[in-house]
Order: C-alpha cells, then sequence, then structure tokens
C-alpha cells in the first residue's frame, strides 16, 4: 500500500439487534427497515438485522429487507452455534439463518474454556465441532462472519483454546474472524496486543479480522481503534453506542475518529461525514431516547461555548477549543449565554443583530442575562428567548400580539369516553382587535399552546407551520418547597428549524405560557411577520363571541 493509499475499514453495524438490547430501547418492524435505509444512505458496510428465530418481527424485516435496494450494504442474519449434540442441518437455528437469505450471516461462538464448560456445559471438543460445523453449513449459503464470543477473556484464560476456536471457523470456511470484548473490561494496550497476536496465529487462513468492543470501560471507542491500527479491517458498533448495560462501540465517534484523526484509513466508502449529526439524531429520536448532549462530535453541547474567554479566543481562532470543524459532521457551533458570559458571548450570539460594536448595549444585554439568571432563567438550551431579550433591550421587539387574560381548567373528565382532559381560554389584543378562543388538550399546556395558535392562525397563517417537540419542566429552587421557582424550557419547530424558548415563575402554567409566547413571537419575527392593520368587524365579533362564552 502507498502512501496515497488508504486501508478501507468496514463498518459493521448492530444497533438493530445488539442495539436492542439497551435498556429502554424497542424498534418497531417500521423502525428497522428505516434504520437500515438510512445506514445504507450513510455508506454503512454491514448491517445485521437480527436473529432471525427469536421472533416474528425480525422474520418479516429480513423477507421485506430483500426487496429494497441498499446500495452495497450487506445485511447480516445473526445466530448461534448449532446446539450441542444435534446436526447443524437439523438445527432450528441454523435453518432459521439460512432462511432469512442474507448475503450474510454473523455466527457467535464461546472462546473462552470456562464459559463452553460451565455455561454451556460441553466438552472443549464439542464446542470446537459446533462452530466448525455452524460455519461450513452456514458457508453454503450466505458469507460467514464468526463473532468469537469473549475471545480476550478467552485468550487471557487459554489463549492456545481461544486460537483453536478461530482456527476452527476459519478451517470451515468463515470469512471474517471478530474479536469480541464481550465484557466490555479490557485495555487498549491488551488489545492491540492480542489482536496482533490473533492475525499472526492465523496467517496460513484467507480470513480478515474485525473487533466488537462493548463500553464497561468507557473504552470501546479507544479499543476499536487499537483493534484497527494492530490489524482489523472491520469494526463493530451502534450508532449512539446504544446497547445492554453501559451499550457498544460508538460507530459514530469510531468513524469520526478514523476519517478526521487518524491517517491512512478509509471509512464509508469516503463518503462525507456531513449528515452524521442527522443519522445520530434519527436513530435517537427512533429509538424514542434522549440525545446525550455530551456525545462527542454530535451532541448538542459538543461544540458549545460558554466561558467568556473561550469565546474571546473562539472569535479570533476556531481551533483554539474546537478539534476538528463541527461542519464536517454536520453539527455547529453553539455560544451559550449564561451568568459567566463575558461580552464575547453577547457579542458573539448578537452580532445578527448588528451591535457587536455598540459597547453600552452589550452592557444593558449582560446585565439583563445575569439579572435574569437570578430569578432561574438559563439560555443555554433557550436561544430564541435570548433573541427576543436582544430586540428587548435594543428596543427593535414589536409584539404581535398582547395577552389580555387567559385561564385552564386542568382534571375534567368527559364521561363519555372516560378521558381526562384540559380546557384553555384566552383573551388576545392583535393590534386594535381583540381576539378571544378556547381550545382543549391533553393537559393545560397542550391546551394552552392549541388555544394561543388557533386564535392567532387566522391572522398569521404561518403558525400552522410550528409545532412543540419537546416541553421540559424544573424546580429552580427546591428548598421553597411549594412556593418554589419553576423553569419551563419548550422545544418549537417548523419543520425547518427548531428552537428553544424558555419561561420561570412560580407558577407551572404561567412559566408555561410565557415560554410559549416567546415560541410563537420568534417564529413570527424569524419570518418578518407584519402586524395586521385593524379591523373594526373582527373586534365586534370577539366582543360577541366573549359575550356568549360568559353567558
Amino acid at each position: 500500500m502507498n502512501a496515497t493509499t488508504r486501508q478501507p475499514i468496514l463498518m459493521y453495524d448492530t444497533t438493530l439487534r445488539d442495539g436492542s438490547q439497551g435498556e429502554g430501547v424497542s424498534f418497531s418492524l417500521q423502525d428497522k427497515i428505516n434504520v437500515t435505509r438510512r445506514l445504507a444512505e450513510m455508506g454503512i458496510d454491514f448491517v445485521e438485522g437480527g436473529y432471525p428465530l427469536s421472533n416474528e418481527k425480525d422474520v418479516a424485516f429480513f423477507q421485506q429487507i430483500r426487496d429494497i435496494d441498499l446500495g452495497g450494504t450487506k445485511v447480516c442474519a445473526f445466530g448461534m452455534t448449532r446446539r450441542r449434540g444435534m446436526k447443524a442441518a437439523d438445527d432450528p437455528g441454523m435453518k432459521a439463518l439460512v432462511a432469512a437469505q442474507t448475503p450474510c450471516i454473523t455466527l457467535v461462538g464461546k472462546t473462552w474454556d470456562y464459559h463452553a464448560t460451565e455455561v454451556l456445559r460441553v466438552s472443549l471438543e464439542e464446542n470446537l465441532a459446533m462452530i466448525g460445523e455452524s460455519a461450513e453449513f452456514l458457508g453454503r449459503h450466505s458469507d460467514v462472519i464468526y463473532d468469537a464470543e469473549h475471545f480476550f477473556d478467552g485468550y487471557n484464560a487459554n489463549p492456545d483454546y481461544a486460537i483453536e476456536t478461530l482456527r476452527a471457523a476459519a478451517a470451515s470456511g468463515a470469512k471474517w474472524m471478530v474479536l469480541c470484548d464481550t465484557n466490555g473490561g479490557t485495555l487498549p494496550e491488551q488489545i492491540a496486543a492480542v489482536t496482533k497476536t490473533a492475525i499472526e496465529k492465523l496467517a496460513d487462513f484467507d480470513v480478515r479480522f474485525g473487533i466488537h468492543c462493548h463500553n464497561d470501560g468507557d473504552l470501546a471507542t479507544a479499543n476499536s481503534l487499537a483493534a484497527v491500527d494492530a490489524g482489523a479491517l472491520q469494526v463493530q458498533g451502534t450508532i449512539n453506542g446504544i446497547g445492554e448495560r453501559c451499550g457498544n462501540a460508538d460507530l459514530v465517534a469510531v468513524v469520526s475518529n478514523l476519517a478526521l484523526k487518524k491517517s491512512g484509513y478509509e471509512v464509508l466508502g469516503g463518503r462525507s461525514l456531513k449528515h452524521l449529526t442527522e443519522l445520530s439524531r434519527y436513530v435517537y429520536e427512533t429509538a424514542n431516547l434522549q440525545w446525550r448532549n455530551g456525545q462527542p462530535f454530535v451532541g448538542q453541547s459538543a461544540f458549545a461555548h460558554k466561558g467568556g474567554m473561550h469565546v474571546h479566543a473562539i472569535n479570533k481562532a476556531a481551533s483554539t477549543y474546537e478539534h476538528i470543524d463541527p461542519a464536517l459532521v454536520g453539527n455547529e457551533r453553539r455560544i451559550l449565554i449564561s451568568e459567566l458570559s463575558g461580552r464575547s458571548n453577547i457579542a458573539a450570539v448578537a452580532e445578527q443583530h448588528n451591535i457587536a460594536d455598540d459597547r453600552e448595549a452589550m452592557d444593558k444585554i449582560l446585565a439583563e442575562v445575569v439579572r435574569l439568571e437570578n430569578e432561574g432563567f438559563q439560555f443555554e438550551n433557550a436561544g430564541a428567548s435570548f433573541d427576543l431579550l436582544v430586540k428587548r433591550v435594543t428596543g427593535s421587539f414589536t409584539p404581535h400580539f398582547d395577552t389580555i387574560k387567559y385561564r385552564v381548567v386542568a382534571g375534567d373528565r368527559d364521561s363519555r369516553s372516560h378521558t381526562v382532559f384540559a380546557e384553555a381560554i384566552i383573551k388576545l389584543m392583535v393590534g386594535d382587535v381583540l381576539w378571544f378562543d378556547a381550545a382543549e388538550g391533553h393537559g393545560p399546556v397542550n391546551a394552552l399552546d392549541a388555544a394561543l395558535r388557533k386564535a392567532l392562525q387566522g391572522t398569521y397563517p404561518c403558525l400552522t407551520e410550528m409545532h412543540l417537540i419537546d416541553y421540559k419542566v424544573r424546580v429552580v429552587d427546591s428548598g421553597a418547597g411549594t412556593a418554589a421557582s419553576i423553569r419551563v424550557n419548550i422545544e418549537s419547530s417548523d419543520g425547518n428549524e427548531s428552537w428553544g424558548t424558555i419561561g420561570v415563575s412560580e407558577n407551572i402554567i404561567e412559566a408555561s405560557y410565557n415560554a410559549l409566547v416567546d415560541a410563537v413571537e420568534y417564529k413570527l419575527h424569524k419570518e418578518n411577520v407584519p402586524q395586521p392593520v385593524a379591523d373594526a368587524d373582527s373586534n365586534d365579533q370577539a366582543d360577541l363571541a366573549e359575550s356568549a362564552s360568559a353567558n
């Protein structure tokens, strides 16, 4: 391999099987198909779809995925070696793997002598036969990837036997030897040394090696990279590192490090990583998991800067506090606003308002941020509310409506449908026009949100695009008991952009409503929507509506 040639390192994704074993993770059949499509679009080389003997959903997945064009991505079925005392051709697990009709089959076998004798209750000779006969049988139908379970524990306990298990699979036609750190407790230097030795011990076979690491020591990424440097050509893991116990190697981090940090390697067929953050968040959403804000490369906080000294440096040379350009992985820089912020933070965020050179405005904004944070506000995840704060302080804010009053009734029960619901009634002034409306919802905030947008959508049609996507509540001062201030953060989206707003009050309904109002105002300001011309007829109709409701 010359200096300009890069060694391809193949990515094997097991999110749909190993990842689904993580606590709280579950994928529907359609989820599995959708995720497979997205992985293929990203350029993942292998996608493990599941264990076809375990459930009907996995059987249906393998049937349906055959008819979908995944480009160069290969789908793998996963299964165990044949049962003891049974021929491979008669084993139900073997039959199910063949029936999946995948181009690759991943066969997992026992490498640790202790595991074979104490868990499987088979002799070491029988374990070797189970591996070899299973690989030979499956190899008649598909390429076999042999996953050597507990390889590093097995090698430490009995290195000769651990190598014999690999040789049994290789002699029977397996194409890949994947070394598994199943307990996730091995150190990088041990991974490297043992991987190198295993490759040398099987030099007489035409096989390639891979690595499969769990993250129990928080070293799965480092261990995977160490194995690659030792000669492994395939890395197995999951998107975002989800999986059983502490999870698996995070392919997001592995791909990013191999493509952007280490020299001499190529991943994803040389494709750009600009959709990596999007893929990460798609998998989180599909698995119904919260994003990990501090996740390297793709986390919301991965390129977030809060300290004033840091932001001052970032404005002059981004590389001082950013190890890569966030755009390379589809992420973005965020400048956070808090009581720790200096003028550099304010200037960086407020640059779009053309006041970066206005020292007096900077001081006023910073003073207002400090004042509000003393009351419980935090603007790190409420950029839209901060944007409106800047407009208010600098006199460029024009409200699109004024709230006169609102009322929420929560906990009402519908005797016919046996459901509990909330009802919100709201009275607004839009220009010189009075609007009065009401709506029901699953809870008080849902009802308020519906009533607010119902009252405004006739005047501001663009609000039909907007919806609430996240709602969080936190007690600011728990020592005050039921009189404590409540912080509400709301995330809204219009399909093209998402934005965060905040409200703080001792009343959770008021805090929620203030955050909702900011969300609507931000949408209207970013769309440059003008205030409407007063309409006397609408005013009369609103008065009549309010009078009728009161009666």
